[in-house]
């Protein structure tokens, strides 16, 4: 998935998340601050009252949020969510349309509002969200290879034995 961009200039964006590409959402635009991402509603989408499931109208916030702060980012960094709310508004229908933007940046922090509607235009979710700017950070299988690398070695600490409830 890769957003559309103005020029050559402008560093290209892609959702680079197995569980988005399952989902099936899209990636329409992601610069200045802004994003938009669509998905086309299948029945995997829906929960037991065969309406979307709200993990998924969840998830879309997350992601347009997430791509509108990731939009501003120097140097290639990424960024976590720090804490996100949701309102839902009403079941959404057809293909949902997610749209983000950034109210606020700092160095390390982006704060962000987004919407989703559906393929009616039916205001299906409001959403605001911290997220954390942060440079791409090996895990699980990366951290060996990064080690290799000549990394600085990192010493887990450990406040219980494993198998003890400590962990």
């Amino acid at each position: 998935m890769s957003d559309t961009h103005d020029s050559a200039a402008t560093p290209r964006l892609i959702i680079e998340s197995p569980f988005i590409e399952h989902l099936g959402a899209q990636l329409v635009s992601a610069a200045n601050g802004a994003s938009e991402l669509v998905l086309s509603l299948a029945e995997r989408h829906l929960n037991t009252w065969d309406v979307v499931h709200g993990g998924v109208t969840m998830t879309l916030a997350d992601v347009a949020l997430a791509m509108a702060a990731r939009s501003l980012a120097t140097d290639g960094a990424g960024v976590v969510t720090v804490e996100m709310k949701v309102n839902f508004m009403q079941p959404g229908r057809g293909e949902l349309r997610a749209s983000g933007r950034v109210l606020h940046r700092s160095t390390t922090m982006a704060y962000c509002e987004g919407e989703i509607r559906d393929s009616e235009g039916h205001f299906v979710a409001k959403a605001l969200g911290t997220f954390k700017y942060l440079r791409r950070l090996a895990v699980g299988r990366d951290v060996a290879s990064q080690r290799r690398r000549g990394e600085p070695s990192v010493t887990q600490a450990t406040s219980a034995a494993p198998g003890s409830g400590g962990d």
